[in-house]
């Protein structure tokens, strides 16, 4: 029998989670070609909540191509380009022979190479001139979506996954300038950009001196709320003959503080311990200590990377601390003096162990995490 419960991957049809208010602003904003920015922490659903109203986008509306691309592993701004296009040109061809057509059509210029796989039958595009001792730009891949729309009389929404690596480039900021320069001028292509990294995209598209500034709408995903997650896990179980109650549903959303990957992962494990009879709490207690368990060796392997001091900073917002500068705090938690506290926090942000919500509170991102730092770790 198929879990019912999915992580790490794309949540698709009945398993993806509510998000009904962030799919019908998504849909509106392609549909309306508005561009689009996504900001939430690391395992909130960003990839799939796109993906499903790329599907409904597409497969309602024949007129719009949605276009999505991964720069995950894209180090430079090269590679950032062969990815790109790529992806472009994969989405606005159905088979080898329109993507080769296509690329010789569109890149030319550019000495583009075409490769094709044996062993998965599928081809890739690459450049055979070193853009960096070449005269040539990449104006043709930057301005391909509206080229392309225009010899398609068709809409094309471009998405791009983990949109912040930009900021890793050599030269970020006029490589921000050059894609603004291009983007802005297109009119029958839109943008949706998003990431998981949260103070480095505010700082991109909230930055009053950046080229991104007010580049679109932003959209704050929030986390699922109780009601839907003890709706959903109830159901999941029962597609699959399994009880559960609403109170214990509730008790796995409240353990994981409603963090979607986390609330999927702690459900399947519960579901694996459930018998026929249905659902104990003890069955919830068994399967939350021991994923703390599992993840104990990946936590005692960040502790390893941060200063004394950073652990105090993590451990005092663990335990709900407000005013890390109050003398009492500071004794405490042996943090130092109260000049070290923006250090701490910055230090800890950019490693992506807390989070900043509105109100200036502070978190820790990884609910997990949190348990085993107050309680194990402690």
């Amino acid at each position: 029998m198929d879990t019912p419960f999915l992580y790490g991957r794309i949540a698709e049809n009945e398993n993806f989670t509510n998000r009904k208010s962030e799919t019908e602003f998504l849909e509106k904003n392609f549909r309306g070609l508005i561009n689009t920015i996504i900001i939430s922490p690391r395992r909130w659903g960003k990839t799939s909540l796109v993906h499903k109203v790329a599907k409904l986008v597409s497969k309602e509306n024949k007129d719009i191509i949605v276009c999505q691309v991964d720069i995950f592993n894209c180090r430079t701004e090269e590679e950032f380009y062969t990815v790109f296009a790529n992806s472009l040109l994969k989405s606005t061809t159905t088979i080898w022979e329109e993507f080769v057509s296509g690329v010789k059509k569109y890149l030319g210029r550019l000495a583009p190479v075409v490769s094709i796989s044996d062993a998965t039958q599928t081809y890739e595009l690459s450049f055979g001139i070193d853009f960096k001792d070449s005269r040539l730009s990449y104006d043709e891949i930057l301005d391909l979506p509206q080229v392309i729309a225009n010899d398609t009389k068709k809409k094309i929404v471009v998405c791009i996954d983990e949109f912040q690596n930009i900021n890793e480039y050599e030269e970020p900021l006029a490589f921000q300038r050059k894609l603004r320069s291009h983007w802005q001028k297109h009119t029958s292509v839109c943008y949706c950009l998003y990431g998981s990294k949260r103070h480095m995209l505010l700082n991109i598209f909230n930055n009053y001196g950046m080229p991104f500034y007010k580049f679109g709408d932003i959209l704050f995903l929030s986390k699922i709320e109780r009601g839907e997650w003890v709706s959903f896990i109830s159901r999941r179980f029962s597609s699959t003959g399994k009880k559960i109650s609403d109170e214990l549903s509730g008790l796995i959303a409240d353990k994981m503080k409603n963090h979607p990957y986390y609330t999927q992962q702690l459900s399947q494990q519960v579901w694996f311990r459930t018998p026929d009879s249905g659902c104990t709490q003890k069955n919830v207690e068994e399967a939350f200590n021991s994923l703390i368990d599992q993840l104990s060796l990946l936590f005692a392997n960040i502790i390893d990377t941060l200063t004394p001091k950073q652990i105090n900073f993590l451990l005092a917002v663990a335990d709900g601390v407000s005013n890390f500068s109050s003398k009492e705090v500071l004794t405490k938690y042996k943090l130092g003096t109260s000049a070290n506290i923006k250090n701490l926090r910055k230090a800890t942000l950019e490693k992506d162990l807390i989070d900043v919500l509105p109100g200036n509170v502070i978190e820790i991102q990884d609910p997990a995490f949190e348990y085993w730092l107050k309680y194990v770790y402690k």
